[in-house]
């Protein structure tokens, strides 16, 4: 009997994102192949020990229609790595990855990138739009906007669409970075100084990433087409605090001070990201998205909730699904 599930490749797919996606393919009528670095337990899985411009990528592209690339180097606060060790991961592994799938005939390569590449704010300006001039900050937001332009070339000259995702802070069960060390204060009950920030934030759950992901594979796609994606409110930071305390069911303990006192504190300590991605505003325009008809399955507080609920992988899809049919 002929089986005719197209067939995604899925870098990163033991990370936090690939954890959640590679279910929402399946159900959505993918066959997934997943790649890792170890093996993930199931035969169509590939490993692949390091990404960069001299991986095989043979054996895991055979018969492979689509390719979500989510396997990157991200950023750490407390590393001051090279500008090198960041493109050969994120740039040149990525385009030599985009290379071998145009060889191999695959139609469609979704390359997750992120909003850093406009920098880390846009206080006193419009929301940042697909055609606004990338002015990254930080090795990874640089990183991410060469690999961009790198695809963007490639589309130019080939057959293979190519998508461009750009989401904010990603929060969901599993999270790493900010939101894990949010998700600690709230439920140690630690009182937090951001009660006078008075800023917006986009934000996303991994539910939401996962189904405007699984909605670009199903559709047409265009030779080089790039999207904001984000959950349909932009709060500021002491709200999402809140809703994420009130999601946990606590309250949270939110107190005055100074932002430039909050600042000075955050780099003190290290934390340079987070005192951008606290303190400031990064509002995104959501236009280009919701003109292919997708929306955002979960709301905000559905979002967060589901940070706490840890049920099973199953349990979880059905009422992520649930959502989903309701509102699309």
């Amino acid at each position: 009997m002929k089986n005719d599930r197209r067939t995604v490749l899925v870098t990163g797919a033991s990370g936090f994102v690939g954890g959640h996606l590679s279910p929402v393919l399946e159900r959505d009528g993918w066959t997934v192949r997943r790649v890792a670095r170890r093996p993930l337990g199931n035969e169509r899985d590939v490993v692949i020990r390091s990404i960069g411009p001299e991986t095989d990528w043979t054996a895991a592209l055979t018969g492979v229609d689509a390719i979500v690339h989510l396997a990157a180097r991200v950023h750490h606060p407390n590393e001051d790595h090279g500008y090198e060790l960041y493109r050969d991961v994120n740039v040149d592994g990525t385009l030599h990855l985009a290379r071998s799938a145009i060889k191999a005939g695959v139609r469609h390569f979704i390359f997750v990138s992120t909003v850093l590449v406009y920098g880390r704010s846009n206080n006193g300006r419009a929301p940042f739009s697909e055609d606004d001039v990338l002015t990254p900050r930080g090795l990874y937001g640089m990183s991410k906007a060469e690999a961009e332009a790198g695809l963007a070339a490639l589309a130019r000259d080939s057959e293979m669409a190519v998508t461009i995702v750009r989401p904010p802070m990603i929060y969901g069960s599993g999270a790493k970075g900010n939101f894990a060390t949010l998700v600690k204060a709230v439920r140690l009950g630690a009182p937090l100084p951001f009660a006078s920030i008075r800023n917006h934030r986009a934000f996303i759950s991994v539910q939401n990433l996962a189904s405007f992901i699984s909605w670009r594979l199903s559709g047409p796609a265009g030779k080089f087409d790039v999207f904001l994606v984000a959950d349909e409110e932009q709060v500021s930071t002491p709200e999402f605090i809140r809703r994420l305390a009130t999601a946990a069911g606590g309250r949270a303990l939110l107190f005055p001070a100074p932002t430039s006192l909050v600042s000075l504190l955050l780099q003190i300590s290290g934390r340079h990201e987070a005192r951008h991605s606290l303190l400031g505003s990064l509002e995104l325009n959501l236009s280009k998205a919701a003109a292919t008809g997708w929306r955002p399955p979960l709301t905000l507080d559905e979002g967060l909730r589901l940070v706490f609920s840890t049920p099973g992988v199953d349990r979880q899809f059905r009422h992520f699904r649930t959502l989903f049919g309701a509102k699309t």
